[in-house]
């Protein structure tokens, strides 16, 4: 892993990659969920936990029953996309870990412990749902990550007898530049974000 990646490849990821409020006509395949998925799921999790779990709401049963539950601001745009992934969280991550980390019992870390499973699970869902967002734009998608619905909400109509609880959600698709994309928010330089010490 010693290339760099090519600037037009950075520029996909990063640079000139934007929040969609807009979304083409097109749809995305359930074949490209899975491709997504299946590059997500390599990035690196602690005890190669693993706690996200993803609903891709694509239906229209899906769409109606996550619709109520949005905010007004984000009501529509997430109608109109494709796809919206409910980034959620499996607060049962660690029955997973005799699979996920043999070598040790690591299941015996968090069992009964709920700080340690809450800050894990969390984090670690969070980061993957970040991973979720560069995997779709690497393969071409546009993504619309926002909060603003209501997770209690959320978590009774798609994760209801569960351990699994909503984090965000990242609509997705093929973005339309030219309706209501902001112009890019400006971000923190170096020296505002960061030290080396």
């Amino acid at each position: 892993m010693t290339e760099l990646l090519s600037e037009a490849a950075l520029d996909q990821l990063f640079r000139e990659a934007r929040t969609f409020n807009a979304w083409l006509p097109k749809d995305v395949s359930d074949q490209q969920l899975h491709q997504l998925y299946e590059l997500a799921k390599f990035g690196p999790t602690s005890a190669n936990s693993s706690p996200m779990r993803v609903v891709f709401v694509k239906s229209k049963e899906a769409k109606a029953k996550l619709a109520p539950l949005l905010s007004d601001g984000n009501r529509a745009k997430t109608m109109e996309a494709p796809v919206t992934a409910i980034i959620a969280t499996d607060h049962a991550f660690y029955e997973q870990l005799p699979k996920l980390f043999p070598h040790v019992d690591a299941r015996s870390w968090f069992a009964g412990n709920q700080p340690l499973i809450d800050s894990t699970a969390f984090r670690n869902a969070t980061l993957q749902g970040a991973y979720v967002l560069l995997a779709a734009r690497a393969l071409g998608l546009d993504c619309g990550p926002m909060s603003g619905f209501d997770q209690a909400g959320v978590d009774a109509a798609f994760f209801a007898g569960t351990a699994i609880k909503s984090n965000f959600l990242i609509s997705i698709g093929y973005g339309d530049a030219s309706r209501n994309l902001f112009p890019r928010s400006p971000r923190l330089s170096f020296d505002e974000a960061c030290s080396i010490a």
